[in-house]
């Protein structure tokens, strides 16, 4: 047999997402590419590693032994490497972080000059759904979550880094009719959600809850990005962070409409189980963070002030 290193990371994350096409996209590779590399792989053994039924791929009872033992040898291999670069002196090892779909626009700011000083660390920057978020957190799978509403029934420490500021926001070619004030926007155009468990949805229902707003027209999507660019292109109104529309606002494709009670505030905020005993590089990351964390919002994100 002659496997590569490239081929067991290809296969192990086929086998997580059962999917080429996702594997292919969090890999950043083609999906032909992938394909190959599939193919080349299962070409060594004479027992399929995975089976398509119904145009669907499922990983074979084979393929899930195969799997856990190429785990292994990627761990092991990583642990080569760390090793090395600890010998070095580096600080070295794995940073495992999942944050929210809207802390894209935060956590990277965050990590950068870190990383860029320990160059003997692997960063893992999980973007997913808040449920995803918190599961990985119950599991122990991750070392920190980044979220902008605290989680109830988790018991967590918590750094919190900045503040998220949440505006009514539409697209900049809207007029409000001569005399009405900006709750009419309601009537005239739906009003963009995100999916159910988002923590921007749960800010939006409590603060049009608490008060007393009408919704007669609603519509839901299911990623900050696909509800920005449908305010955009005029199909409705959203409340949204403003950290994840600054280029949009300088560039004048959306505009904050004024409303009562607006912006709501909530903190993004590092969190991580309670008593949870961190890693060198864990433990190396928390204190940077603590001695550079209003240096950083200060230099990256003093623009939003203006808002």
């Amino acid at each position: 047999m002659n496997y590569t290193l490239h081929q067991l990371q290809i296969f192990l994350k086929v086998v997580k997402t059962q999917s080429i096409t996702k594997a292919a996209e969090e890999l950043h590779l083609t999906q032909p590419a992938v394909s190959i590399q599939l193919r080349n792989f299962q070409d060594q053994f004479d027992v399929p590693l995975t089976e398509i039924v119904g145009r669907k791929l499922y990983v074979t009872d084979f393929g899930q032994e195969i799997a856990q033992v190429a785990q292994t040898i990627i761990q092991q291999v990583e642990t080569i490497n760390y090793k090395t670069r600890a010998y070095k002196g580096q600080l070295s090892g794995r940073l495992k972080v999942t944050i929210v779909s809207t802390g894209k626009y935060v956590m990277p700011y965050f990590l950068a000059d870190f990383v860029k000083k320990n160059v003997g660390i692997d960063l893992q920057m999980d973007v997913t759904n808040k449920s995803r978020v918190l599961s990985s957190l119950e599991n122990n799978e991750v070392d920190f979550a980044l979220v902008s509403v605290l989680p109830s029934g988790l018991n967590v420490d918590q750094l919190d880094l900045m503040q998220n500021r949440l505006y009514l926001v539409a697209n900049s070619n809207l007029k409000l009719k001569r005399g009405a004030d900006s709750s009419s926007i309601f009537t005239d155009m739906p009003l963009i959600f995100r999916e159910k468990g988002s923590g921007t949805r749960q800010v939006m229902e409590e603060f049009i809850h608490s008060n007393g707003i009408f919704i007669p027209k609603k519509m839901e999507l299911t990623s900050n990005e696909a509800v920005k660019q449908a305010v955009i292109a005029g199909i409705g109104c959203s409340i949204m962070p403003l950290i994840g529309i600054k280029n949009e606002l300088l560039n004048h494709e959306l505009q904050i409409i004024p409303y009562a009670g607006l912006p709501v505030t909530t903190t993004w905020s590092l969190i991580w189980p309670k008593g949870k005993k961190h890693s060198p590089v864990a433990t190396s990351f928390l204190n940077y963070m603590r001695k550079e964390r209003d240096n950083i919002v200060s230099k990256k994100f003093s623009w939003s002030e203006g808002y």
